[in-house]
């Protein structure tokens, strides 16, 4: 079966932080609007994170990811869970410190939510700048 985006406009998106609170400009529906120009931003602080909430059950297989280089994360923790169950820790992935798109394949796992923790930003102040954010894999 071939692999599918599974974010769409029903999935729910948190982050931990904006900068400057400036949610017009550096706000989350930016990872996701498939524009070069614009980014989330977070503020200052360590272990940054991102959570989806997917409409319905998936399975995802991928997990493709386009920082800023200098303000990338090296250390990314995944967390998925089903409604009512524990959160499954995920295989940790380490990206590299480049504009790149970067993809990474994920152990297939069945979640209605995913968190992504940047644990170990590139930036001294532990800011986080992602351009795209994209998960992959299959609705059920």
């Amino acid at each position: 079966m071939p692999l599918e985006p599974l974010i769409c406009a029903d999935t729910g998106t948190r982050v931990s932080s904006v900068l400057n609170r400036d949610v017009k400009q550096f706000g989350k529906k930016h990872m996701f609007d498939g524009s070069e120009e614009t980014c989330w931003n977070s503020a200052e602080g360590t272990c940054q994170w991102v959570t989806l909430h997917f409409p319905r059950a998936v399975k995802v297989s991928q997990l493709h990811i386009q920082f800023q280089g200098g303000f990338s994360s090296q250390l990314c923790t995944l967390e998925g869970s089903r409604a009512g169950e524990e959160p499954v820790k995920l295989p940790v992935l380490y990206p590299e410190d480049t504009n790149a798109m970067q993809r990474f394949q994920v152990e297939e796992t069945v979640l209605d939510k995913l968190k992504i923790t940047f644990e170990k930003s590139t930036d001294f102040f532990g800011r986080i700048v992602v351009y795209h954010l994209g998960v992959l894999g299959e609705r059920l």
